[in-house]
């Protein structure tokens, strides 16, 4: 019967972590900080996790397999290039308001955590990232979904840091719901912004 509440308070203290390493960074947050926040003493937070970067591990670990899981299924579903885009993009956003804490932190810190050992990890699924939404743009530009001339590299970085990006802007919780900014990023992206003569869009 104990198991669970264990389990919950790490969930917490995960959580209180997190917004910390967000708000303030990795280096300047210390066990004490986290400790402090969560009501306990620092020897306490010891109970629950060796280390502040076994904290951050967990943390980033989290994320990344939730995101990486909802990215594998959409790709089995065979939804066609456009459709995969689009569930891909809103997946995404989804993710800048579930796991708010998290994206911030890995935005600011993967490059330099990415060079230990333990990390070894993130340059992994950067890679994997790539390969998903290169080979959707290029099942699109082959079956004339998306445009011929598309450069891919330079489509799928700018798709990557435009939605990413979001997360200094963002905030849960705000007046305009999630699904919604995905699908006026959608329009924008897939459709252009400017006005098309006699009203015509083009899907």
């Amino acid at each position: 019967m104990s198991a669970a509440p264990a389990t919950d308070r790490r969930a917490e203290l995960l959580d209180i972590a997190a917004r910390l390493f967000a708000e303030r960074g990795l280096r300047a947050t210390t066990v004490r900080d986290i400790a402090d926040a969560a009501g306990i003493l620092s020897g306490s937070l010891y109970h629950h996790f060796d280390s502040k970067e076994s904290m951050v591990d967990e943390i980033l670990r989290g994320f990344l397999d939730t995101l990486f899981d909802r990215y594998h299924r959409i790709v089995a579903q065979d939804l066609g290039p456009r459709g995969s885009l689009e569930a891909l993009v809103v997946t995404s956003f989804q993710a800048l308001d579930e796991h708010h804490a998290a994206v911030a932190i890995y935005q600011a810190e993967a490059r330099r955590l990415a060079e230990q050992p333990r990390f070894a990890y993130i340059p992994k699924r950067l890679t994997e990232f790539r390969r998903i939404w290169h080979d959707v743009l290029k099942s699109g530009i082959a079956d004339g979904s998306f445009r011929t001339d598309l450069d891919v590299e330079l489509s799928y970085r700018f798709l990557r840091d435009t939605v990413w990006v979001g997360v200094g802007w963002y905030r849960p919780g705000g007046k305009l719901p999630i699904g919604d900014i995905a699908r006026q990023y959608l329009a924008i992206v897939l459709d252009g912004i400017a006005a098309h003569p006699n009203g015509e869009h083009h899907g």
